[in-house]
């Protein structure tokens, strides 16, 4: 492998160190390789003095990382016994908790694509830029899973539900709505990404910005507070479902729709993990819950399923098992969160 074709690639121009994401063609999806070498990257930067500043991109033109690899999860879920899996979790998430306390400015590019896994490299970051590109989603449920890499701490933060309307649906959102949420801190046009990411190789971080940031494009979710809210504060899933068929809003009855489409597990459970991210304290807290619901699901049939049906085979026609809301009882429920004894992720 020639150094151009490493799955991350890294170098040091002026006073910026550069992690480009490389996998172009799968929109630089993380894979167990790349996660061992930012965190590799960010143990030398950190003891670097000629380092002052981390700036995370990706390749190609399609965005900055469209999440973890799913493909390879779905195929140790299905034919092996998850630990591979399991082993990639326990190093991402101690890498999410990481970047949320590296001591130096660690300056996230989150243009294009930005969903799950490059949420959790980018929006724990203490300085995340967004552009008129950008489209953010923590799409789990889709996909028979549950939003992980401290999406759940993150959208718990939300104002509102808008935080409990993104995590059960997985809907996408632009800019404002990412500054809106807290998922982000600036905009900056795409045109002038170069020259930012340039720049950040002679001067402070803060002038950098102060050079290239604009007022953000207004987004969508502050509109829709007053129905996302009434519906989604909820205390079931089934409620807020109902919530939403009743509402005389459109979008609400869209969204009733657009929720019925994804795991019934997924669903409950991703709203309990969202109520307990809620509690005081630390990421590292949160993702240990996140820990343990992610290896959870690897021993539950929607996970390879959702996968499946949205990833290998295509179809759009996941068989969720079960098959209904009804049919998820508060056991199915709790069986996600419970302790992993020695298995723990071991950040608290």
């Amino acid at each position: 492998m020639t150094g151009s074709e490493a799955p991350v690639l890294l170098h040091t121009t002026g006073r910026a160190a550069h992690i480009i994401l490389n996998r172009p063609r799968a929109i630089n999806a993380l894979n167990h390789v790349m996660v061992r070498s930012l965190d590799e990257a960010l143990t030398a930067w950190e003891h670097d003095p000629a380092v002052e500043t981390v700036v995370i991109t990706g390749a190609g033109e399609r965005g900055l990382c469209a999440g973890g690899d799913i493909r390879a999860v779905h195929d140790d879920a299905r034919d092996g016994d998850g630990t591979a899996s399991a082993a990639f979790w326990r190093d991402e998430y101690h890498l999410n908790a990481r970047i949320a306390r590296y001591p130096k400015p660690y300056v996230a590019v989150m243009d294009g694509i930005v969903m799950g896994g490059g949420v959790g490299v980018s929006a724990h970051g203490g300085v995340r830029v967004v552009t008129e590109r950008s489209r953010i989603a923590m799409p789990e449920t889709g996909i028979g899973f549950v939003p992980d890499v401290g999406g759940t701490y993150l959208l718990a933060r939300t104002p509102g539900e808008l935080g409990t309307h993104l995590a059960l649906t997985g809907a996408q959102i632009g800019a404002g709505d990412a500054l809106l949420c807290g998922l982000a801190d600036h905009y900056v046009p795409s045109a002038s990404l170069p020259h930012f990411v340039a720049e950040l190789a002679d001067l402070p971080v803060r002038d950098v910005l102060d050079r290239h940031v604009r007022p953000s494009p207004a987004g969508e979710l502050a509109g829709q507070r007053e129905w996302i809210d009434s519906c989604f504060a909820a205390g079931t899933v089934e409620e807020i479902v109902e919530r939403l068929l009743d509402h005389g809003d459109p979008a609400a009855k869209e969204t009733a729709q657009a929720l019925l489409a994804k795991s019934p597990t997924a669903l409950k459970v991703t709203l309990a993990a969202m109520r307990r991210a809620r509690r005081p304290g630390p990421l590292e807290r949160v993702l240990e819950q996140e820990y343990r619901v992610s290896c959870a699901a690897l021993t539950t049939p929607d996970l390879v399923e959702g996968i499946r049906a949205q990833v290998i085979d295509k179809d759009r026609t996941p068989r969720w098992s079960p098959a209904t809301l009804a049919e998820v009882t508060d056991a199915d429920v709790e069986r996600y969160f419970e302790p992993l004894g020695e298995r723990e992720l071991g950040l608290v």
